[in-house]
């Protein structure tokens, strides 16, 4: 019985004889009976797969809140309330609402469209039941069923061949081969890989050619699609890059506050100041401390790029995925339909005559090459009247390729046949490894064409064609012949021989013609799967941004090799592992041996799972690409999980990121904004911890001093009104940076706030306080009324606040190198500041609220002489502590 069965005997199917397979299954070449039928579903259940539920509008909700600076945000909002600061409350609540409504109209948007991609599609199969043929419900079929199969049908579930005829199914959705895979019905070794189990077909797969009946072995988990889904949802899926560093700034952030509350609270009671008033004054500067306006920010530098890459025709699922595409520094991508077009064009035509300078006469020998290919061929087209762009054809990819290359050199194939009507076939299969069939040319003379394996032909040939006229095959010639094939091949192309032969009989015997060797050998047709045309400028470009590539497929190494080569990766044979291989190595031997593979050939899920893994042990942020459902468990393990727009249901399910265009470059475009978006939340926090650093520094001061508190907490609100408000918000618009895709990608593991964020904060954090202390003690100490000193420092910190934020445009020039009218959205935001900056002075009604004074003429002019003197000094902090470090670093990269 199946169920007794352990994990490793279910994977033998393969190298079971049919008869041991049908005793196994309890069944027999005549299927089950409904009876049988009926209690194997109750056994083993329906044919199907869990489908994971889409994320209710509820659920994605309240994800928007899970999120260490909303906690934080949270607990000083409980506070302000607690202390009937309700001013403070309002806003902070309004930073959470603004946040949470943002991220949920851009998640749930996502989801919405997600949904819309999927096609809701009822399979059917057709089987023996009771002894007769019928069709049913694919979620019907049992293990024991004989399901019958042919071209255009989707495989239902996992089976062992009984009987086939010129069989292939494509199984580059399972195995990321993309040449389909001929099927036979012998038996195979037990350690044959998935990719070369060739008497096996596996559900979810599509057959290409020919017939086939099979016995059914594994449905619904017990599938290799099925062993798949369980993958898919035992893998962990990571936390992307940004999570992990906002966790890490959120908790220093957190500390910092708390040090701060306990610092002004201790330095207050020590000075004699009322306990209770210090306690106030404490969790006042530290809830102003703690800026709002990035939470909002934030969101929306996210919700901005994951608008401008869906521009691009990427679909980002969520959020914090947007970013992770810029931090990215390995790639994983599939071959077939990611680096390739997922199809077969003819790419070379090797005549006999290619080395003769009789250019007619190798024109000619083309002619009758593509003329074989053409008549000895089983591709339909269903609508010929039609534009060959707009052509439909049914066949294999390798046949369908053959027809395509034919009519661009002119041949039409109505023309063709019936000049010369098909009489006869031999239909390509596993053992011959030929196609063959007989053309009547007249009434009296015949022709037999011939195509298939080069080296099948080769033993069937005597004779060659040659500037227009058969001679005879020498062995020098034929040796010339195996040696240009053999550079075919080594090219990674899949090579096909051709041969015909002229017949005054109506016969088509291929064991004669091979006894006799009667055939004459035209030439070679090379087919490959080609590049995307963008291909190779994707690639230099992820290069040129320190991202590295490596190929992860289920195809052969030596086609892999040489689509690597011509994409432009330095790959050689030590930089080649195959899945078998891997399977030879422990983890911590492959950790070791990770770095120099760039290619990995006839790779099974499983692989694809330790190759991630094994990148993100190392502390890389790895994204992986794919558009097969083999590709789905690691593309959920990845950092960030990218399928092509024509990929299954699974891996779109699965995938973080859906390419909608199958376009590589957008990959290119994603990484670029990816970055782009990341530099912009770095300028917005540099920018709103500089603002909240100055203000806690002078509060704390004034104390240490024993001088009476410099602005007052309503004050400080206001301007962290002004400047965490539209100008922080405005920062999140912030055009790329010129060499985006020229640095390195920021280390896994290094915090948000980086060396240079730092140094810059406290660059400014020191300029700032200093011009503020000394303008504050030299107003105090004039004996000028306290209100008015008060307005001075409050005018001069917002102004400075609305100065230094061209400081923030950029960490690796100085403000004298960028555009500061690069962003409108900023200059406007800027302006803004200013307005609620002078109504908070020379309107009554914030007079009264704010305590401020009027400011005359030559206030303004000291204020904004000290703006621009501490402009200045930011600068030439920056350009010493940064700008000096990173010239350097940058010279060293164009050399």
């Amino acid at each position: 019985m199946i169920s007794f069965l352990n994990n490793t005997q279910r994977n033998l199917w393969h190298s079971l004889d049919i008869d041991q397979a049908f005793k196994i299954l309890e069944t027999s070449e005549r299927g089950l009976k409904s009876n049988q039928a009926e209690e194997k579903i109750k056994k083993h259940g329906l044919n199907t797969l869990p489908e994971e539920k889409p994320s209710g509008s509820f659920k994605i909700l309240l994800n928007q809140l899970k999120s260490p600076l909303v906690y934080i945000l949270l607990i000083a909002a409980i506070v302000s309330l607690v202390l009937g600061e309700y001013i403070d409350m309002g806003v902070i609540l309004l930073a959470v609402i603004i946040n949470t409504v943002v991220g949920f109209a851009q998640e749930n948007k996502a989801e919405r469209a997600v949904y819309l991609l999927r096609k809701m599609v009822h399979h059917t199969a057709r089987v023996m039941r009771d002894g007769r043929e019928i069709e049913i419900n694919s979620q019907e079929v049992v293990p024991g069923d004989i399901i019958f199969l042919e071209a255009g049908d989707k495989i239902p579930a996992d089976a062992r061949l009984i009987q086939e005829n010129d069989f292939q199914v494509n199984e580059a959705a399972l195995t990321g081969e993309s040449v389909p895979s001929s099927k036979k019905i012998e038996i195979l070794a037990k350690g044959t890989s998935l990719a070369d189990r060739e008497n096996m077909v596996y559900m979810g797969t599509v057959v290409t050619r020919g017939r086939a009946q099979a016995v059914v072995c594994q449905t619904g988990l017990e599938s290799e699609l099925g062993k798949i889904t369980l993958m898919i949802k035992e893998t962990k899926e990571e936390q992307t890059p940004l999570q992990v560093k906002l966790t890490k700034f959120s908790r220093f952030l957190s500390v910092s506050v708390s040090a701060i509350c306990v610092l002004i609270l201790i330095i207050g009671i020590l000075e004699g100041e009322n306990f209770f008033e210090m306690f106030m004054v404490s969790i006042a500067v530290a809830v102003s401390a703690i800026p709002e306006g990035l939470l909002v920010a934030i969101t929306a530098v996210l919700a901005i790029g994951m608008q401008k890459i869906l521009k691009h025709k990427a679909l980002v699922k969520k959020l914090v995925a947007a970013e992770t595409l810029g931090s990215t520094t390995v790639i994983c991508s599939d071959k077939t339909g990611t680096l390739t077009e997922g199809k077969m064009v003819v790419a070379e035509i090797l005549t006999a005559s290619s080395k003769t300078k009789n250019f007619s006469a190798i024109t000619k020998e083309k002619d009758l090459i593509f003329q074989t290919a053409v008549l000895c061929n089983d591709a339909v087209i269903e609508n010929p009247q039609d534009d060959l762009k707009k052509w439909r054809v049914i066949g294999s990819p390798t046949e369908t390729a053959l027809i395509l290359g034919a009519t661009q050199m002119g041949l039409n194939r109505s023309e063709l046949n019936q000049q010369q009507p098909r009489l006869k076939e031999a239909p390509f299969s596993s053992e011959t490894k030929i196609m063959a069939t007989l053309n009547q040319i007249d009434q009296n003379n015949f022709k037999i064409y011939v195509k298939g394996a080069s080296e099948k032909i080769f033993d069937m040939v005597s004779y060659v064609y040659v500037n227009n006229k058969k001679i005879k095959l020498t062995s020098v010639r034929l040796k010339s012949l195996k040696k240009e094939y053999e550079k075919l091949t080594q090219k990674g192309l899949r090579v096909l021989g051709l041969a015909y032969q002229e017949s005054k009989k109506n016969v088509l015997n291929l064991d004669k013609i091979k006894k006799e060797q009667s055939l004459v050998f035209v030439g070679f047709i090379a087919l490959k799967d080609p590049l995307r045309p963008e291909i190779k400028e994707t690639i230099n470009l992820c290069q040129q941004a320190g991202i590295k590539i490596v190929i992860v497929t289920g195809d052969h190494k030596l086609t892999t090799l040489a689509i690597a080569k011509e994409i432009g990766l330095k790959v050689k044979k030590e930089n080649v592992l195959e899945g078998a291989d891997l399977d030879n190595l422990t983890d911590q031997e492959f950790k070791k041996k990770v770095n120099k593979i760039i290619i990995y050939s006839r790779v099974e899920p499983r692989h694809k799972l330790r190759i991630v893994d094994a990148w993100q042990a190392q502390g890389d942020v790895v994204a992986m690409t794919g558009d097969g459902v083999n590709d789905a468990p690691a593309l959920k393990s990845a950092d960030i999980g990218i399928s092509l727009g024509s990929g299954t249901e699974v891996t779109k399910e699965t995938a973080d990121i859906i390419l909608l265009d199958d376009n590589f470059k957008t990959i290119v475009a994603a990484i670029k904004q990816g970055r782009v978006i990341f530099d912009n939340i770095k300028k917005v926090i540099l920018y709103l911890i500089s603002d909240g650093s100055s203000e806690v520094v002078l509060v704390i001061g004034s104390l240490l001093l024993k001088l009476p508190l410099p602005i007052l907490a309503v004050q400080i609100l206001w301007i962290n009104l002004v400047a965490d408000g539209l100008p922080s918000i405005a920062m999140t618009f912030e055009p790329a940076e010129k060499d985006v895709m020229q640095i390195k990608p920021q280390e896994h593991s290094k915090t948000i706030l980086d060396r240079d964020m730092k140094i810059l904060i406290s660059i400014i954090a020191t300029i700032t306080n200093v011009i503020l202390f000394v303008l504050f003690y030299v107003l105090f100490k004039q004996g000028l009324d306290i209100q008015y000193v008060r307005t001075m420092i409050f005018a001069t910190l917002g102004l400075d606040s609305l100065f230094y934020v061209f400081s923030c445009k950029s960490l690796r020039y100085s403000i004298f190198q960028t555009n500061i009218f690069s962003n409108w959205y900023l200059i406007g935001g800027i302006g803004i500041g200013l307005v609620m900056l002078l109504l908070a002075i020379y309107a009554p009604f914030f007079q009264m609220i704010l305590r401020t004074v009027v400011l005359d003429f030559k206030d303004w002019l000291v204020i904004l002489g000290l703006g621009v003197f501490e402009i200045i000094l930011i600068e030439i902090g920056k350009y010493i502590f940064i700008l000096k470090k990173y010239k350097k670093q940058h010279h060293q990269i164009e050399c």
